[in-house]
């Protein structure tokens, strides 16, 4: 029989909320945060593209098994859409498509807006990670294809003006799953008969999560260095003594991407039962009866995500002790 290799890394879990940096791809940024913490496991809660900037949730060790919580909740975006031209990839990476010298004024923009709002129809970008027959849309596009990408519904939760000049409009969107900005900043140009692209784009905030749970590239390297700072050639590993304490504050608990859920306080007995994989029994005043998804909670610590039936708490996700 085939031994497992073993495992690389430290066991941390939690949620770090980094204020990614333009030029940087979320890809690239999971793996400069893994190596930072040298943690056995990392990966994104939804993607930010690398011009733009904000909010890229990273979730370690078991924080990966509540991404789908952090990707399913409102983003919020403050973008700015320089108007006169449309480019390929609808912002300013791609060539030039369309052009035109008219300049929309604020009421008309004002006027528009409501078309934006609520549940609408959305055409994603040529230039997008939407899979067509297999194959990735902007792998397609990069091949010269034009790809025909059906529209489909997104919810728009609020769109508001914030600065407005002749050439430029800064706007901030509220928005869910699945909406792509640069599609917005598109389909805004189109309507106005001046078209548009996205020039600058930064997301603010990712549901739960808030920009006062941002930290920087900056503020992990000091944490994790200190006064001698990042070495190219660094030979730190898991194996040489490294004191993890002060990176190790900057992450906000597994827990938090499940505030959207019902939260069920168990002893440390029914805790142990429930990482069995056994169903226990919810007992309290204002337990519930039912429930589709729960998360269990023994000592404040997060054990488990199942489903509450009939007053029974029935395991789907483990969490290590």
């Amino acid at each position: 029989m085939a031994r497992r290799g073993k495992k690389k890394g430290r066991p941390i879990s939690g949620w770090l909320v980094l204020d990614k940096p333009v030029g940087m791809g979320s890809t690239e940024a999971v793996s400069k945060i893994k190596w930072l913490f040298q943690a056995e496991k990392a990966g994104h809660a939804g993607t930010l593209d690398p011009l733009a900037s904000g909010m890229l949730p990273i979730a370690l060790g078991e924080a990966t098994k509540t991404v789908p919580y952090v990707q399913d909740g409102a983003k919020v975006y403050r973008f700015t859409v320089a108007w006169g031209e449309e480019r390929s990839t609808d912002d300013l990476e791609g060539p030039v498509t369309k052009s035109s010298d008219q300049r929309p004024a604020q009421t008309d923009v004002l006027l528009l807006m409501p078309k934006y709002t609520g549940v609408i129809m959305q055409t994603p970008p040529q230039f997008s990670a939407i899979k067509i027959a297999g194959e990735r849309a902007y792998d397609l596009a990069r091949d010269g294809a034009t790809v025909d990408i059906p529209a489909r519904e997104v919810e728009i939760g609020r769109l508001d003006l914030i600065e407005h000049n002749a050439d430029r409009t800064i706007f901030e969107v509220e928005c869910g799953k699945g909406t792509y900005v640069r599609s917005l900043a598109r389909d805004m140009g189109r309507d106005l008969g001046c078209f548009g692209h996205i020039a600058e784009l930064r997301r603010i905030e990712v549901e739960p999560f808030t920009p006062e749970d941002f930290v920087t590239i900056a503020e992990l390297e000091a944490a994790r260095f200190g006064e001698r700072g990042e070495s190219a050639d660094s030979a730190d590993t898991v194996d040489v003594p490294v004191d993890f304490d002060a990176i190790d504050a900057l992450l906000v608990d597994t827990s938090a991407a499940l505030d959207c859920l019902p939260q069920v306080a168990i002893s440390d007995d029914a805790a142990t039962k429930i990482r069995l994989g056994n169903p226990v029994i919810i007992r309290g005043r204002d337990a519930p009866v039912e429930a589709e998804e729960a998360c269990a909670t023994a000592r404040g610590k997060l054990v488990a995500i199942g489903a509450i039936e009939q007053g029974m708490f029935k395991p789907k996700r483990v969490f290590a002790g």
